[in-house]
């Protein structure tokens, strides 16, 4: 084809292109059950117990997960703070209390906190905000003795 000939411009056919279908939007997903609040006298007061990591990467914390109204099959989402692993109460959360009521931290989520098996943690109950918090133990000691040290009385 010679160069200086001008090339017509493509047209699309109206007859193969075929009329746009009006769709009708799909309903929206109902919006999750947000738990209901509790009231009680433990609900001021923070919980504490302490725990060991076993091969599997699960707590038992039964006594502070009863407080907090967390059964078996809960949902929770997990959030790392320098080394605080924080799990709240989440109806959308990719977490769930265990069967036997343990709580199942993630490969993931141990390593980032630098946590092994056989590990001590120590575990923080606040029901008030309805959360857990799980601290590893050598970090609870840590400020401990830096508190002794800097002689505010620890």
């Amino acid at each position: 084809m010679p160069r200086n000939v001008p090339v017509p411009a493509e047209q699309m056919i109206a007859a193969l292109i075929p009329a746009s279908l009006r769709r009708a939007r799909p309903p929206r997903p109902p919006l999750p059950q947000l738990p209901t609040p509790r009231t009680g006298p433990d609900l001021a007061e923070a919980h504490l117990d302490v725990g060991r990591l076993d091969p599997s990467g699960r707590i038992s914390a039964r006594a502070l997960l009863h407080l907090l109204g967390w059964p078996p099959g809960h949902r929770v989402t997990f959030d790392i703070t320098a080394s605080v692993i924080t799990a709240t109460s989440d109806p959308a959360g990719r977490h769930t209390i265990g069967a036997t009521g343990l709580l199942a931290t993630s490969a993931p989520i141990r390593q980032l906190c630098n946590l092994a098996v056989g590990d001590l943690v120590v575990l923080l109950a606040d029901p008030a905000h309805d959360l857990l918090l799980v601290h590893p133990a050598r970090t609870v000691v840590r400020l401990l003795a830096d508190r002794r040290v800097a002689g505010d009385g620890g």
